[in-house]
Order: C-alpha cells, then structure tokens, then sequence
C-alpha cells in the first residue's frame, strides 16, 4: 500500500510543528509569547479583502517556511533571542501542514497545494 503525498506533507507539517516546540522550550522561551504570536500569520489572511490573487500571494510569502528559516539562520549568532519569533512562525506553518492546510492557488481560497479545503 503506498502513502499518499498529502499524508506525507501533513507528517512534514506535524514534525515542523513539534520540532519547533520542542526547540522552543529547550531554549526557555517564554510561552506567553508563543501564544500571543502563534496566529499572527493568519493576518496575511487579510490580502483576501483585496481579491483572490492578492490574498493568495499574500498568505503564501507569509505561510512558506523559507523566510522563518532563513531569519533563523541570519539571527542564530548575533540576536539568539529573535530566533523565538522564528521557532513560533515554523510552528504556525507546521500546524497548518498537520491540519491539512497548504499554500493557496489564485482561483479560490480553498484550492491548496495539499487539497481543496
């Protein structure tokens, strides 16, 4: 029996998402900010008011997971404390893989890369 690809992106997705939580209380993090912040990349969301396409670009420069590594690695060495705001973005964009939740396609909101939703 072979595994679909969607189930293997949401597998992907879970173990972003506890990967970061794990990092994140490994480096003593506060959880409060966590909290605060874990649906913060839900506001790209708001391109959507605009239209379909705006909405789409919009959430996907938000809800791909190269710009939060590539802030991680750019301040690991000289700002170790931003890399808290890294750990609860990858966390956001895991969870949503988990969910089942991708990145959206420009011809409605719920045409994702894992599925329409």
């Amino acid at each position: 029996m072979m595994v679909q690809p969607k189930w293997l992106l949401q597998a992907e997705g879970a173990a972003i998402f506890v990967a970061s939580l794990v990092v994140y209380g490994v480096r003593g993090y506060g959880w409060w900010i966590f909290l605060a912040l874990f649906l913060l990349p839900d506001v790209s969301m708001l391109g959507y008011l605009r239209n379909v396409r705006t909405g789409a670009i919009f959430y996907n420069a938000v809800h791909t997971e190269l710009v939060p590594v590539l802030l991680a690695l750019a301040v690991l060495e000289y700002r170790p404390r931003l890399l808290a705001y890294s750990l609860i973005w990858l966390a956001h964009i895991g969870f949503d893989r988990m969910l089942g939740l991708g990145l959206k396609y420009p011809t409605r909101f719920a045409d994702t890369h894992l599925a329409r939703v």
